[in-house]
């Protein structure tokens, strides 16, 4: 399920197991590279088929929140952490608590914030134990949810995509089909909306689908299976990653794949044969970066229009990424490794990894609301 070869072969540095039976909790943290400053990545709760899905997602999420730190120009490492359950079911106070135990034991390495059926609720439970959680209620100091503005940063992303495909930034008549209209979905359905745009929309979840038809009532419902080769103009995967894979890419009738899904390409491969086919790639660990960059001033004090305008900054970074992708010729979550790599090695160059309470000096949050030391 898990060796020390996987961890090398994608450079983690450490996967924490995490279990209090007395809850039921179930917890995999996995911390990649901590070059930057300590790791910042959601928590999920899902409720996996297997302890190896389990495994394989963090790891893959955990990866990317890396290079997500990176290419934002972030001073954070990436990691993840994924709580295995039913989160119609196994919730409760005494899981998150004993989680948030957990994550104080990692003195700093990991900060958690709110990912995939994790609300700001439960983080405020999680935060009752440990001050390394971002995304508290507004009421505690935090941002609050982060949805609005890692929706934001997608948008943003889809504006750039506009204007490098069709001379336009606008969205207006132009047709997205969002895979996947969850707090992040249904954010992001309302930007596009008041664009303009039109909207085709999928999910598993008849809660979501009744309320993105109650928020949005133009948009047109779609069987998941449909959604890949629907006549769209912008596939916006929204949900899980890997939808762009064998079996789903020849289906694209789209111009553009632009979402706030993480590891939305199932296999590197799969961003060259999106090059082969016309189909700009907008890369995913850039533009759903929004609500990381949101939360991650919450340890200098959180500002809402601080916190939009580094998020705009994503329409730039966008639109260099497409050039630097048509310069070199490479596909364009190839061009955006390189720029995040870059970043990395040259910061490897002059330190090594977070220590942890030690090396507090690097974590801008604990001269503000952290009280370790």
């Amino acid at each position: 399920m898990l060796s020390f070869e996987k961890l090398y072969s994608m450079g983690h540095e450490e996967v924490v197991f995490f279990s209090e039976p007395s809850c039921g909790l179930k917890a995999i943290v996995a911390i990649h590279d901590t070059t930057l400053g300590p790791a910042l990545g959601g928590t999920r709760m899902w409720n996996y088929a297997s302890e190896e899905e389990a495994v394989e997602d963090v790891l893959r999420l955990s990866k990317g929140m890396t290079y997500k730190a990176a290419i934002s120009g972030l001073n954070l490492g990436g990691g993840k952490a994924v709580i295995i359950g039913d989160p119609k079911k196994d919730k409760s106070e005494a899981l998150f608590r004993a989680y948030g135990r957990f994550i104080e034991s990692l003195n700093g390495r990991y900060i958690s914030a709110e990912d995939v059926n994790i609300t700001v609720n439960d983080i405020d439970h999680v935060y009752t134990e440990t001050n390394y959680v971002c995304g508290v209620a507004k009421s505690h100091g935090g941002s609050g949810n982060p949805a609005p503005y890692t929706a934001l940063g997608v948008f943003r992303g889809m504006q750039a995509s506009a204007m490098k495909t069709w001379g336009s930034k606008s969205i207006k008549d132009k047709i997205v089909a969002i895979q996947g209209v969850g707090s992040v979905g249904l954010e992001l359905g309302k930007l596009i909306a008041e664009d303009g745009g039109k909207i085709l929309f999928t999910d598993i979840s008849e809660d979501n689908i009744k309320r993105f038809k109650a928020e949005i009532p133009n948009a047109e419902f779609v069987e998941p299976d449909a959604i890949y080769g629907a006549n769209a103009d912008i596939y916006a995967p929204c949900a899980l990653g890997a939808t762009i894979n064998d079996d789903t890419i020849d289906q694209l009738k789209c111009k553009i794949v632009n979402g706030a899904a993480n590891n939305q390409l199932k296999e590197d491969r799969h961003g060259d044969i999106l090059k082969e086919k016309g189909i700009l790639y907008a890369p995913d660990y850039l533009i759903n970066a929004g609500g990381l960059m949101n939360v991650s001033i919450e340890f200098e004090g959180w500002n809402d229009s601080k916190s939009r305008r580094m998020i705009d900054t994503i329409y730039d970074t966008t639109l260099d990424i497409f050039n630097l992708s048509e310069e070199k010729n490479i596909s364009v979550n190839k061009a955006t490794d390189l720029l995040a790599e870059r970043r990395l090695e040259s910061m490897k160059k002059i330190q090594t990894t977070f220590l942890g309470r030690g090396s507090d000096h690097r974590f801008p949050g604990s001269k503000v609301r952290h009280s370790m030391l």
